[in-house]
């Protein structure tokens, strides 16, 4: 499956196994372990703010739907328009592959609005306990895009450059996905590190100030050896869909970070 030279080459099945006409994919798999994860990581800070446990069964029943609906749309209406416009009944077809992270963060970010008001939760203290463990599924998920063998970059002749036999590349890729979920799993460290320093009571919009300024932030710089995967943009365009998305997205998280500074801890 895999040999080194000058390179790695990838080859390998993205399905896990058969379970008669059900295909179970590592994507999914890894997909499904993150939210895993996240919702013991959520019970702990829900636990330990002295709230009700039960309470994130409905929190993460809206960031799923949240999650899955943003990420759904905005593969469809940031990268692919072209093609759905045409193809309109594919649109809510998931199981076709095509989910957009920028999207997903704001299906989350609706998904969590509607959740606070419906349990008068402070929205800024609830999104401050999403982001933590949101950081570690996505390093799962971007794992998974690599047992998919997509969303890779340009060409490179690093030695750990990946040659995607399944896409009938021949030539070494950067494996963009390992540079994003390496990156992600640092920044759950941070967040988690800066969680615990504060005792769990960081001022309201601090954790999550800082959550995308990391996340967006480094992405934005990954995109620059990513292939332009948008139809709305052309091959000239000096930043790519990725990189404009996430511009609004790191300013926010700089607005909120310096702002926590006079926010209240208090749930």
């Amino acid at each position: 499956m895999i040999g080194i030279l000058n390179s790695i080459s990838w080859s390998i099945d993205p399905i896990l196994f058969d379970l008669g006409p059900l295909q179970v994919r590592y994507y999914g798999l890894l997909f499904a372990t993150g939210f895993m994860l996240s919702f013991y990581i959520v019970s702990y800070f829900y636990k330990r703010a002295g709230l009700k446990v039960e309470e994130v069964d409905k929190l993460t029943i809206y960031t799923i739907l949240g999650a899955v609906l943003g990420a759904r749309l905005g593969h469809v209406f940031f990268y692919e328009w072209a093609y759905y416009q045409a193809n309109m009944s594919e649109i809510l077809m998931v199981w076709h592959g095509g989910l957009a992270s920028h999207g997903g963060a704001i299906g989350i970010l609706i998904a969590i609005y509607f959740y606070s008001r419906k349990y008068h939760r402070n929205y800024l203290w609830t999104m401050d306990r999403i982001v933590v463990p949101t950081a570690l599924t996505g390093a799962l998920i971007r794992i998974g895009n690599l047992m998919n063998s997509e969303i890779y970059g340009t060409p490179t002749e690093l030695p750990w450059g990946f040659v995607f036999v399944n896409n009938a590349e021949v030539v070494p890729m950067h494996p963009t996905q390992l540079y994003e979920a390496l990156s992600y799993l640092v920044s759950f460290a941070i967040l988690w590190t800066i969680y615990q320093k504060d005792d769990g009571k960081s001022p309201r919009g601090k954790l999550f100030g800082v959550f995308l300024i990391l996340i967006f932030g480094i992405r934005f710089f990954i995109e620059f050896i990513k292939y332009h995967q948008s139809t709305l943009l052309s091959d000239g365009s000096m930043l790519n869909m990725g990189q404009i998305l996430s511009i609004p997205l790191v300013v926010a998280g700089i607005y909120f970070w310096i702002s926590s500074k006079n926010k209240s801890v208090e749930p």
